[in-house]
């Protein structure tokens, strides 16, 4: 049985959502504001979440790039129509889907059900439920993030806090490009106002300590007037 977490202030919308889902045989856990959906993401396991934008205390926005710390399942963002600028950063932060609302039942359980099967499909759930989600694995690189501990071609590497944070973030989006300021937003968990130097910085020292030629990069790729991607090898 897959697992919903529904996450909206509004009651009425929590109590509609779960019995939609219940419906469909769905479990729910339901949370009224953006913290409360972080603790129970964390404590207990969940196979989606639905989130609404405005919320008090943590909008759904921050609390997309929160649960994308540590958390791979698909989020569906719940917005009103005027939230267009919301659902691009919410898009591009890490959610997979949106809802408008008002919504209607039947495009609610099929976006929840095409997002689960996409998840499955990609091995996401068998990940989470059996072998190690925390160690991921590009060409030459593994990052255990149990252990917090790198690898490049085997040999143990040393990065600073700051700089396995980027390079987490990168790995667990292969081939997604971060613009400067989500890397630092993401990151830093500080408006992203003249980061630009600062995230590029930390992406140089990465290179130097990951790649062969820094100069000419395998990994780590800038993707001009965009951002950085981890290529995928």
């Amino acid at each position: 049985m897959y697992t919903i977490l529904i996450c909206d202030d509004d009651k009425d919308i929590v109590s509609a959502l779960d019995i939609y889902l219940s419906s469909e045989g769905f479990a729910t856990l339901k949370a009224y504001d953006g913290l409360e959906c972080l603790r129970l993401a964390e404590s207990n396991p969940v196979d989606l979440i639905l989130l609404d934008v405005m919320m008090p205390n943590l909008d759904g926005i921050h609390t997309t790039a929160r649960l994308r710390e540590h958390c791979n399942v698909p989020i569906i963002l719940l917005t009103a129509k005027s939230e267009d600028a919301d659902k691009v950063l919410g898009l591009n932060i890490g959610a997979d889907d949106y809802i408008t609302k008002p919504f209607n039942p039947i495009e609610v359980i099929a976006r929840v059900k095409s997002q689960l099967r996409r998840y499955t499909s990609l091995g996401g759930k068998s990940a989470g439920r059996g072998s190690d989600p925390a160690v991921l694995t590009n060409g030459g690189i593994t990052l255990d993030d149990g252990a917090k501990s790198v690898t490049v071609d085997g040999e143990p590497v040393s990065l600073t806090p700051l700089e396995y944070n980027i390079l987490l973030l990168l790995m667990k989006s292969p081939g997604r490009v971060f613009s400067t300021s989500q890397i630092y937003e993401l990151v830093w968990n500080d408006p992203s106002l003249g980061s630009e130097n600062t995230v590029a910085v930390h992406i140089r020292h990465l290179r130097e300590k990951l790649e062969i030629d820094p100069a000419n990069p395998r990994y780590i790729k800038v993707v001009w007037g965009l951002g950085y991607k981890m290529e995928k090898a």
